[in-house]
């Protein structure tokens, strides 16, 4: 498989796990007591991570529009890796033109460790979408390639964005933007388009099938000719004739009597039996030729371009409903809602997380919220935007769609608001003593288990994963032993156990006669 190397990879291919633990500050809620929904303003690097104690593995479909790079946008991102020391550094590594190539190097520096975290939020059977344009393309489908797995490539749709694109190039006018997707592990599962709606009926037969014979029970086939008695014989067209082997009785528009045909039909029996009880219709015409017709088809495979054959419209039309909504368009370039809801819907599955960490306007927010309404699901969304109109634009949107404006009906919505807090460890490595004992738990929990805490009547007590059991005896203004009187606390049963605790006064022997892992917290306990 071909990898990418750029200036810079070496310094945040893993830069992912240094990116430190921040905790989320719950500013407000919106629309109900609690909310599940989450709107979250801060850096999504940094917001990515704080996610994953509670949604690693557990994340359904990822959708993001990240920057293009196409060299007007002005978009700052904060990572180590994309400080003024390394872009001067990029700059002296490749001389001259290292102003054009840390455009792109930068580009997939901010990209890789995101994707890197987004590759561990996703479920095994989730999926992730890409907006994108030609500018990083083939850089990010290389970079994918490599965290997602060239293996679980879904495929490459192109989105018919604009019928009339700005005249900005010398050398073609772009109706078009791609959208990658990859699976976190590859699946059969069929993603489903849009349903077929055909005007009219389909042929029982194909001629390079076999004969065979299928007989059609009293009241299923519907004539559209007249009632009377059509004795056996060879009926329908020279080119496609179809045998009647026993009299055929119709009354009020249908068959009387069982009946049997011969023709090189495309089903068997025991598929004819199944498609009646579905409800098929079975038509026959004057001439004797039958055909049949589904009251609901299933959703085809979507095809690779996505425009208004498929119910998307074009950024045109998304920017009209932002203009409607507040009054001017805040976004050069917006997707519409009908394109998340397409996406989301290739798997349909009406409970599924969603998650958007480049959140702009909020379009996938409201994607969401429509597709509830409409199917009265239970989808949840979670949105990251780090620029200060999380709250005037990400948000708001929101808010005026549950509202109702000119032209729009309200509709049922919430959300919980969060900004990133405090950090989980100092600089120095050490626990940070602002932070709450139960976000401490958690953070404990989760770098054991990769699992969320759940609620323990146990203080010290955090769960248990895989046969082993996790405490953490702590106390935030003096340090904690363990010892003969914390050991009587641990009174669920497992087969091991890990022990979180300042310092141990067991004995070695002791821990190993109880398969008992003592782990020291960590803190300055010196400081206490």
């Amino acid at each position: 498989m071909p990898t990418l190397n750029w200036i810079g990879k070496d310094k945040i291919i893993t830069h992912h796990n240094d990116v430190p633990f921040k905790l989320l500050e719950k500013k407000y809620t919106y629309g109900a007591e609690k909310s599940e929904n989450m709107i979250i303003h801060g850096d999504n690097l940094y917001a990515l991570k704080s996610l994953l104690p509670r949604f690693e593995g557990n994340i359904d479909v990822i959708y993001i529009d990240p920057p293009y790079n196409t060299g007007e946008e002005k978009w700052i991102y904060n990572d180590s890796v994309n400080d003024p020391r390394i872009l001067k550094w990029l700059g002296d590594v490749v001389g001259k033109e290292g102003e054009d190539l840390s455009r792109h190097d930068k580009w997939l520096c901010m990209m890789y460790p995101r994707l890197k975290i987004m590759q561990k939020l996703l479920k095994d059977s989730g999926r992730i979408f890409i907006s994108i344009d030609e500018n990083e393309l083939y850089s990010l489908k290389l970079i994918c390639d490599e965290i997602f797995g060239n293996n679980n490539f879904a495929g490459q749709w192109m989105w018919y964005k604009s019928a009339t694109p700005p005249n900005l190039s010398h050398k073609i006018k772009r109706n078009l933007e791609y959208i990658l997707c990859y699976e976190k592990e590859k699946n059969s599962v069929k993603f489903s388009g849009i349903k077929k709606h055909s005007p009219s009926d389909d042929p029982f037969t194909k001629p390079q099938n076999s004969f065979k014979k299928l007989t059609f029970k009293a009241g299923t086939i519907h004539f559209k000719g007249n009632d009377g008695v059509y004795t056996a014989g060879t009926y329908g067209t020279a080119k496609f004739p179809n045998k009647l082997l026993n009299d055929l009785i119709i009354k009020n528009g249908v068959n009387e009597n069982d009946v049997t045909f011969e023709n090189r039909f495309i089903w068997i029996q025991d598929t004819l039996d199944k498609n009646i009880q579905n409800n098929i219709r079975i038509n026959l015409s004057k001439n004797l030729v039958l055909s049949y017709k589904r009251d609901e088809y299933d959703a085809e495979v979507p095809p690779n371009l996505i425009d208004d054959s498929v119910g998307v419209d074009t950024t045109e039309e998304a920017g009209k409903r932002l203009k409607e909504m507040f009054g001017t368009n805040p976004f050069d370039y917006p997707k519409d809602c009908t394109l998340i809801k397409y996406l989301i819907n290739f798997v349909p599955k009406k409970d599924a997380i969603i998650l958007d960490c480049f959140a702009g306007s909020g379009t996938t927010g409201q994607a969401v919220l429509e597709l509830n309404n409409e199917d009265g699901g239970s989808r949840r969304f979670i949105e990251v935007e780090m620029m200060d109109y999380a709250e005037t634009i990400t948000a708001e949107r929101i808010r005026k769609i549950t509202k109702g404006f000119d032209g729009y009906n309200p509709i049922n919505g919430d959300f919980t608001f969060y900004e990133l807090g405090e950090s989980v460890f100092l600089e120095d490595g050490n626990l940070n003593p602002d932070v709450s004992e139960i976000e401490i738990k958690k953070f404990i929990y989760y770098t054991e288990t990769h699992k969320e805490l759940e609620e323990t009547s146990n203080n010290a007590y955090l769960g248990t994963s895989n046969s082993t059991a996790y405490f953490i005896f702590y106390e935030k203004d003096k340090p904690t032993s363990l010892d003969w009187n914390t050991v009587e606390f641990i009174n669920v049963k497992a087969d091991s156990y890990v022990i979180y605790a300042d310092s141990c006064n067991l004995s070695a022997e002791f821990m190993g006669k109880h398969n008992m892992v003592f782990k020291k917290i960590p803190r300055d306990v010196q400081k206490i």
